[in-house]
């Protein structure tokens, strides 16, 4: 097994998608005998492990829980035998200058749409633009001198290949979620620690309130319906969230972050679980919710076109269309059982283990 040096500008203590998928990736290939260093924004709150490297970092202006790390070396990853960039910014400039001082290969993972985030950064639309295209140019040059480049689901894949416009191969290798963590768990006790017992449906959304995650959009369609609303995590939308709860009258709760070991419990309760956003490179949260059998009502938007099937996993509404959203959500509900089933027999290929497989292979072709 190689000697893999990853190089990301999210960690610990952040808890995100990138984060979990680095953490659960260096587990699994740890596990099988390889060694997976990784080197990371320090940052109060997380003490440094056996393989862990953090280097200095200030807090980013434009979003809330991330740091620009500098573009540093650790001697101890210098005798990599891949280097895998999960950042074209920061700190992923460290891993492509050890690729090419070493010359090794290296692997850069595609883990956010950075021109599609730019419309909330961006005090206008103008400026929004200019940074949308300055954004995918500086993509397609840091892409551009990569051996591989790994997409999480087929339409992040056409969106680096069609939209940004990279010549370098694109693998699609799915995140992978942990099934041994994720799976139907009993609910009991969760339903009494956050006073969730009642007649009413449960519809949940667990991660970053943000701007861009539209979860608006899941407020209006459950405020006409007869449901209660489920919000595990927070972000710099929630306020905002809170109000609009207060002015249409949806019954809704704010769980707050909820410890790791309490989100296979989460996904079990609810009946179905909301996705509104339509800037996902994956979404992993959609697959978590799956493998705990919850289905998935999402945008037909970003890779949740692909993440969620139809009338297995769940269904799609019409990104921006409440009423689309109101009526995908009923329909969920009415086919819970059957689409239950389905979710739960499609574990295996949306495990780790399977995008260890498929991670291994493409560090195997380029060598």
């Amino acid at each position: 097994m190689e000697q893999v040096a990853a190089f990301t500008d999210t960690y610990l203590p952040t808890v995100n998608g990138v984060t979990y998928t680095i953490a659960s990736w260096r587990d699994r290939w740890e596990r099988a005998g390889g060694r997976m260093d990784v080197v990371y924004p320090g940052a109060d709150g997380h003490r440094p492990g056996d393989g862990e490297h953090p280097v200095g970092s200030l807090p980013f202006p434009f979003y809330d829980g991330f740091r620009l790390g500098t573009p540093k070396i650790p001697t101890a990853v210098r005798d990599a035998e891949v280097v895998h960039a999960h950042t074209p910014f920061s700190i992923g400039l460290g891993g492509l200058r050890l690729a090419r001082d070493r010359d090794i290969p290296l692997v850069a993972s595609y883990h956010t749409p950075t021109s599609e985030y730019a419309a909330y950064v961006s005090p206008t639309d103008s400026i929004a633009s200019l940074v949308g295209r300055v954004s995918e140019a500086y993509e397609r040059w840091f892409f551009g001198r990569a051996d591989a480049v790994l997409a999480p689901s087929a339409a992040t894949r056409d969106h680096l290949t069609e939209e940004v416009g990279i010549d370098t191969p694109v693998e699609v290798v799915p995140n992978g979620i942990d099934t041994e963590r994720f799976q139907p768990v009993e609910t009991d006790d969760f339903l009494d620690r956050h006073d969730l017992r009642g007649d009413r449906p449960l519809i949940g959304y667990t991660g970053r309130h943000g701007y861009e995650k539209r979860l608006s959009e899941l407020v209006a369609a459950a405020a006409e319906m007869d449901v209660t609303l489920v919000f595990g995590g927070d972000g710099p939308a929630r306020d905002g969230l809170e109000a609009q709860v207060e002015e249409l009258g949806a019954d809704a709760r704010f769980l707050g972050f909820l410890d790791r070991d309490e989100m296979a419990a989460f996904y079990s309760a609810l009946d179905v679980f909301a996705f509104p956003s339509p800037v996902e490179t994956q979404g992993l949260v959609a697959l978590e919710a799956n493998a705990c059998g919850t289905p998935v009502v999402g945008a037909n938007a970003g890779a949740l076109s692909n993440t969620i099937v139809d009338g297995e996993t769940g269904y799609h509404y019409e990104s921006g269309d409440v009423e689309d959203f109101r009526d995908a959500i009923r329909r969920t509900l009415a086919e819970r059982e059957q689409l239950r089933e389905a979710c739960l027999a499609r574990r295996d290929a949306v495990s780790v283990e399977h995008a260890i497989e498929k991670l291994r292979d493409v560090y195997d072709s380029i060598r």
